[in-house]
């Protein structure tokens, strides 16, 4: 029986659900340096960059039919694809562990009884039955917490903003630094994308739809944490909350706000590892990913994590623009073939070029003028060499 389609509204739902999240408020405190003005314009420029791209992925996953890892094989081959399902899975269990140890170390600040382990199970446990019920069936669900969360995140938003006086400019990070770490975060969710897009009923509309709502809702967090180091003086959204006198609202915030994102990494792990051989089931390993991240989120602490947000931008990238030029501009799909090794050259060009940016003060970032050249260098190879190079 066909599985039923997903609807423009639900997706909507989804990533707002995906962009409230306190990982992302913890990346807008990074941007104070840079004053409010300034940093407001690399949150917002960066999220443009970030989020047309997602609209883009989205539409490849909306218009095939397959999942995000499913559409790479269309560039890279099917065993050729292999690498990225494999870095995607490792990377979404990373994030696993990131998003659940962030949500237990704030929501022990708040509540400190049973200390991180008990928060960082109960996270883990809620995901888990968001899991068991499975994307098809949140919808009343995640209704009601999208409701909850939005009135929960005005009422923080009107904790920050209503201090009057910014802080003044510092140094210690540049603009280009800055909207490279706006683009990231949207970059993160390019390779899982699909994963929801491609059982949308009406394609077009539900990938603009997740591309705006995220858009709007993630900058939206990356200001609440600029104006929380600007406003407040704190990093630490949770003493922010608790000093505001929010108790039981800051905790509720803090827990559905990091499982609703956190959902969409542990169910993507398991697409994707499906990607790679039928023996791996969807639902099974998002449990496991999920059991795995809990775990690790316990044992390994976790306290900064822009150094893994550029490495996951290192990663997809380049990917991402390979993909782009093969589905859009020259209509190519590979995925008969085992290898593509011509791609999978153009991407570790790219994939070098990214890491050698990385220590170069680019006005832009690195995003843009690496997917840029990655697109050049696999049009005009392809165009010269005709795509030969597989197997």
């Amino acid at each position: 029986m066909e599985e039923p389609k997903t609807s423009t509204f639900s997706h909507g739902l989804l990533w707002f659900g995906a962009g409230v999240s306190i990982a992302e408020i913890l990346t807008g405190t990074l941007f104070a340096p840079l004053g409010f003005q300034k940093g407001l314009l690399a949150i917002l420029l960066g999220h443009v960059i970030g989020c047309g791209l997602l609209f883009l992925a989205g539409l490849m996953g909306g218009r095939t039919g397959k999942s995000a890892m499913e559409t790479v094989k269309m560039s890279f081959g099917q065993k050729g694809s292999w690498l990225f399902s494999g870095l995607n899975v490792s990377q979404l269990l990373g994030w696993t562990a990131v998003m659940i140890y962030s949500g237990a170390v704030a929501a022990r600040s708040i509540a400190p009884f049973g200390g991180l382990p008990l928060w960082s199970v109960v996270i883990g446990a809620l995901i888990l039955l968001w899991i068991l019920i499975g994307i098809t069936n949140l919808g009343k669900i995640n209704l009601v917490a999208m409701t909850a969360l939005f009135l929960l995140t005005l009422v923080l938003s009107s904790v920050v903003f209503q201090q009057g006086v910014t802080s003044p400019e510092q140094t210690g990070l540049s603009f280009g630094a800055a909207v490279e770490l706006s683009v990231a975060m949207p970059l993160s969710w390019l390779p899982l994308i699909s994963d929801y897009t491609r059982k949308a009923k009406k394609p077009v509309a539900a990938s603009a739809v997740s591309a705006i709502t995220y858009f709007f809702t993630s900058s939206w967090m990356y200001l609440i944490g600029l104006g929380a180091a600007l406003f407040t003086g704190e990093g630490d959204i949770a003493t922010i909350m608790m000093k505001a006198g929010l108790g039981t609202i800051a905790l509720l915030i803090i827990v559905f706000s990091t499982v609703t994102t956190t959902f969409l990494d542990v169910y993507s792990a398991g697409v994707s590892a499906e990607s790679i051989t039928k023996k791996f089931k969807e639902k099974p390993v998002a449990i496991v990913v999920c059991i795995l991240g809990t775990v690790l989120s316990i044992l390994v602490p976790i306290t900064q994590f822009e150094h893994f947000l550029y490495l996951i931008s290192s990663v997809f990238a380049p990917m991402i623009a390979i993909q782009l030029v093969d589905f859009f501009v020259l209509k190519r799909d590979h995925s008969q073939q085992t290898f593509h090794f011509l791609n999978l050259s153009v991407w570790l060009c790219g994939f070098l070029l990214y890491r050698f940016l990385l220590s170069q003060n680019t006005p832009i970032g690195i995003t843009v003028p690496v997917m840029l050249l990655t697109a050049l260098l696999h049009w005009l190879i392809t165009k010269v060499l005709g795509g030969r190079i597989h197997v």
